[in-house]
């Protein structure tokens, strides 16, 4: 039973809204595995507050936090350093607070190439196609480059978004833009296909291309979660590709978090029950 006193310390999630947010639960199971006295808290923070809530944090000595949409770019002027990748991405999605001093990190990326590794898919030196060009997918793009990805292929609906982000990640490795209706075009020539837009939330939302030319050899990853298999996944398991679901990386954004604020190895397999639980 968790027992909060004088001495508890204090973690959460700042988001607008954030009363749909898994984190205080794996969090909190996480802290409680461990053995740390420790809390974590949705804290739902209106964009126009963002100020003030930060100032808060340093006022009350709030350990840390993660942070979701709409905040996570922002927070940034409002924090006293931010790492590389946060600085490169322009978003900030996990804050530590040390004596006052607020860090920025994001850990979406290497988080969702955290995922890929646990179900045995070795990004290195594959050739990877990426569709859409939001915050989600310049995150994992950049971390796919970083942990040493062949070759990217952005494709999104606006093709000059998915231009705009080739050009900025071109110097940390092979880049190419194209436009959804090309993507048939690469198939062939992809390791991996990953879904990074919220395309196949809804059950109406129409196919980002023709599944049913999905070869079996490629690994088919959606950063969807819930539902739990979006129609692409479903089609994509018909025809004998591997599949993976955006759960993982749920978990292991938040876990690089847990590492960043405490210093301890996250207990991965307890914040995956928590979260398969509620789900």
């Amino acid at each position: 039973m968790l027992r909060i006193t004088g001495k508890t310390d204090v973690y959460g999630i700042f988001g607008f809204p954030v009363k749909h947010s898994l984190s205080p639960l794996m969090q909190t199971a996480a802290f409680e595995a461990l053995g740390i006295d420790a809390v974590y808290v949705p804290f739902e923070v209106n964009p126009d507050n963002l100020g003030g809530a930060v100032s808060g944090l340093r006022a009350m000595n709030i350990k840390g936090i993660n942070v979701t949409v709409p905040l996570k770019e922002k927070i940034v002027p409002f924090l006293d350093r931010i790492d590389e990748v946060a600085a490169f991405l322009g978003a900030v999605n996990t804050v530590k607070n040390e004596n006052g001093v607020l860090s920025g990190y994001n850990t979406d990326g290497d988080g969702f190439v955290d995922s890929l590794e646990e179900e045995g898919v070795d990004v290195r030196g594959k050739t990877v196609l990426l569709i859409g060009a939001g915050g989600s997918g310049k995150a994992v793009a950049f971390a796919l480059l970083n942990r040493g990805a062949g070759r990217v292929i952005i494709a999104n609906r606006t093709l000059d978004r998915a231009v705009a982000l080739s050009e900025k990640l071109k110097s940390y490795g092979d880049v190419e833009a194209i436009s959804l209706e090309d993507v048939e075009r690469v198939l062939s020539s992809a390791d991996l296909i990953v879904n990074t837009t919220s395309v196949g939330m809804r059950e109406t939302d129409p196919p980002l291309f023709d599944y049913e030319v999905i070869p079996p050899s490629v690994v088919v990853v959606d950063i969807i979660y819930k539902p739990f298999k979006t129609e692409l996944l479903k089609v994509a398991e018909e025809k004998g590709a591997k599949i993976i679901n955006g759960l993982g990386m749920l978990v292991h954004q938040g876990a690089r978090a847990f590492r960043i604020w405490t210093g301890k190895e996250p207990p991965v397999d307890v914040m995956k029950r928590v979260i398969l639980e509620q789900l």
